[in-house]
């Protein structure tokens, strides 16, 4: 085992289900009320900025939320969108609407790595704000003391691109780096930045019957 495990949320710890369909289903009728009501927040004056240049909608809030919502629908890692859907979600598990739920093996393998001495990070396409809410409110409790490091595509880069992996190993100041997930490609560019990867192939989720090639690959952590 690496020095460092980096682990995958979506499809790897817990269900897409969860992302896909609970979360997204909360911050879907939050965000214009959100933008709305914080209009002095530095990192919603920048998500709003952001929407508008890379939609060039320059129209009101329902504007923006028809462009939130049609990045959601495609399922399109959007720094503006995950920046908003973040903090929305920050609230809801701070307020007990959301509990985050993981897939039964992973919570015990979290603490065995943790009580070994493995060091622990979070490489998700969610906002790092989100991943902490995320981790700070389970149905096993507060899980935030056992990571490390979050990483976004905003702190690393794109899951998909070896320059995020190496960006991460500079982070993290070693080479003896594995890393979990249960999509090929962000495995292939893992392998590519020098890390080890396991690929994770559950049951029932999207990528659960997918060729992962070279990778090692199991179906619980």
């Amino acid at each position: 085992m690496s020095e460092w495990v980096v682990l995958d949320i979506e499809g790897t710890l817990s269900a897409t289900d969860q992302v896909l369909v609970t979360l997204y289903g909360y911050a879907r009728p939050r965000l214009g009320p959100w933008i709305d009501e914080h209009p002095d927040d530095p990192a919603v004056v920048e998500a709003v900025a952001q929407i508008r240049e890379l939609s060039g909608v320059d129209g009101g809030t329902g504007e923006l939320v028809r462009v939130l919502h049609g990045w959601m629908d495609a399922d399109q890692k959007v720094t503006p969108l995950k920046t908003l859907q973040g903090l929305i979600w920050q609230q809801g598990y701070a307020q007990g609407d959301l509990v985050a739920e993981f897939f039964p093996d992973v919570v015990p393998a979290l603490r065995k790595w943790h009580d070994e001495g493995k060091n622990l990070a979070v490489f998700s396409s969610g906002s790092v704000a989100g991943q902490v809410a995320f981790f700070a409110h389970t149905t096993d409790g507060d899980l935030t003391s056992l990571f490390e490091y979050h990483f976004d595509t905003v702190n690393a880069g794109p899951k998909r691109e070896a320059g995020s992996y190496l960006k991460i190993a500079s982070v993290l100041d070693s080479g003896d780096i594995t890393f979990y997930s249960d999509v090929p490609a962000e495995l292939d560019a893992a392998v590519e930045a020098g890390w080890q990867t396991v690929g994770v192939a559950r049951p029932g989720e999207p990528y659960g019957d997918a060729d992962f090639g070279p990778h090692r690959t199991v179906d619980a952590l």
